[in-house]
């Protein structure tokens, strides 16, 4: 017993040194700003990363996630291979889209548990094993591996060859994906790569990292279906038909909230269309008056709008919407609310005025004056995230009792 307290005391001190490091640069958003951020917990995160000119967000951020993981257990620092997911997803989108006749998305995009899927099959590997980089561009570009792919496809579609396919257009589309992403033999148990003196293959690396892809589920928000019971999100980069939990806003919050203060952090998506959302200025809010956050560019703390002197919603707090369960519903339902990006919630603190901020870390790069992060109110929040994807452990123990069977 002392000795199991004596490692709990060991676990909470190590936690706090996590949730207090470096967290000076998150005082405020950007420097001349009237932003004053405290009580802030900072969970243990590797280096931002940039998707460059891809529309894989939903790889790096859910990787970026899982790189948090094995810090929190233990495994230390690594930079997995965003482009080994996104190699593999290309290829089950490709066989989802024919037995779907072309009537499903095909693109750039996906979700959270798309990283699970691949992880069961094809396993994990270091960025080092794969860059997947192999078309002559310094950044990643995805523009002419998605416009091939997918002309191949539609042409499969028309079943040119007497009404049926042949067996290898499977092996054609893998050769175009070897050609674009590095290649890969068919058994992934057959891929060899060093890492830290030792051999692996992906099924290898990923038990050595000791991640298990049931640990981990999505939850969601939405009143078009019932609470407390999984459902399957009708966004068109969930080609898997995969479900989600649909729990009450207030239920996701709490969920957020009480991941972050365990020691764990979360995989966030959302929309990024509105106008309060500036990761330039290092903040996404949901003003009052739109007219406050009416010039993204400018760094003054006031704005002249129709001739009238207003607050710069991005240096300085101002009031929010009240976010309501049917707006955010009529958001979705009407477009507004769509599935935008993909991204990993890394802490939390509070403002002057005592409000609750998301710390967030993005794949864009180093890209403004936080290097990459933003703040994200809890209006913000509430009104634009379309899911969540966290360790089951993770979700407070009253949501997972509501169904044993899902968080099992």
């Amino acid at each position: 017993m002392k000795r199991i307290f004596f490692l709990l005391l060991l676990l909470s001190s190590a936690l706090l040194r996590a949730q207090t490091a470096d967290t000076t640069r998150f005082s405020t958003n950007q420097p001349g700003s009237r932003y004053r951020f405290s009580h802030i917990i900072l969970l243990p995160h590797t280096p931002v990363k940039s998707q460059d000119r891809t529309g894989t967000c939903w790889s790096y951020s859910t990787l970026s996630f899982m790189e948090s993981e094995l810090l929190r257990k233990g495994k230390g620092q690594h930079d997995l291979a965003e482009m080994w997911i996104a190699r593999h997803v290309y290829a089950g989108k490709a066989v989802n889209y024919l037995r779907m006749d072309g009537h499903a998305n095909f693109g750039q995009g996906g979700e959270f548990h798309d990283i699970p899927w691949v992880m069961r099959r094809y396993g994990l590997v270091p960025q080092s094993a794969y860059p997947g980089l192999h078309y002559g561009d310094t950044i990643r570009i995805h523009n002419e591996l998605e416009a091939v792919l997918k002309a191949m496809l539609d042409a499969l579609n028309k079943h040119p060859q007497r009404g049926h396919l042949t067996t290898a257009w499977q092996q054609a589309v893998k050769g175009t994906l070897d050609a674009y992403l590095g290649y890969v033999p068919d058994d992934v148990t057959q891929f060899r790569f060093k890492e830290n003196g030792k051999t692996y293959n992906p099924k290898t690396y990923m038990q050595a990292l000791d991640l298990h892809p049931d640990d981990y589920v999505e939850l969601t928000s939405f009143t078009h279906h019932p609470f407390y019971r999984p459902f399957v999100v009708e966004i068109p980069d969930n080609w898997q038909f995969a479900a989600a939990f649909n729990v009450p806003m207030d239920d996701l919050v709490r969920t957020v909230k009480y991941a972050l203060e365990h020691g764990y952090t979360v995989a966030w998506g959302a929309d990024v269309s509105e106008k309060g959302f500036s990761h330039r200025n290092g903040i996404a809010i949901v003003p009052e008056d739109s007219r406050t956050v009416s010039d993204r560019k400018s760094k003054d703390l006031y704005l002249q709008i129709d001739g009238q002197k207003v607050p710069n919603g991005f240096m300085q707090p101002v009031p929010e919407k009240q976010i309501t369960a049917p707006m955010r519903q009529k958001a979705f339902d009407d477009k507004r609310t769509t599935d935008d990006h993909g991204m990993h919630i890394i802490g939390l603190a509070y403002d002057q005025n005592g409000k609750l901020y998301f710390i967030v870390k993005n794949s864009w790069g180093n890209s403004n004056a936080l290097g990459g992060y933003f703040f994200v109110s809890e209006p913000y929040f509430r009104f634009k995230t379309t899911m969540i994807f966290v360790h089951k452990k993770a979700v407070p123990k009253d949501i997972r009792r509501k169904d044993k069977a899902f968080f099992k």
